[in-house]
């Protein structure tokens, strides 16, 4: 998923930008701005991206006869 060919352009994730805050990036192009906008020269930068974390197991809701055949 992270190196998708068809991905939301954003400037928290844009090579000309540098994060300020969760909120802000500082872009070569536009100054700051927020991190969920992006403009005609966005280039994806996928190790600026974090990924979602995975969801935990929840096992205090399992019992035994999930187990069983």
């Amino acid at each position: 998923m992270l190196f998708r060919k068809k991905i939301e352009p954003r400037c928290a994730y844009c090579a000309k930008g540098s994060q300020i805050n969760d909120d802000e990036v500082a872009c070569v192009k536009r100054g700051i701005v927020s991190a969920g906008y992006h403009c005609r020269s966005f280039h994806y930068d996928p190790l600026r991206r974090v990924p979602p974390r995975p969801v935990k197991l929840e096992t205090e809701k399992l019992k035994q006869e999930d187990f069983e055949l």
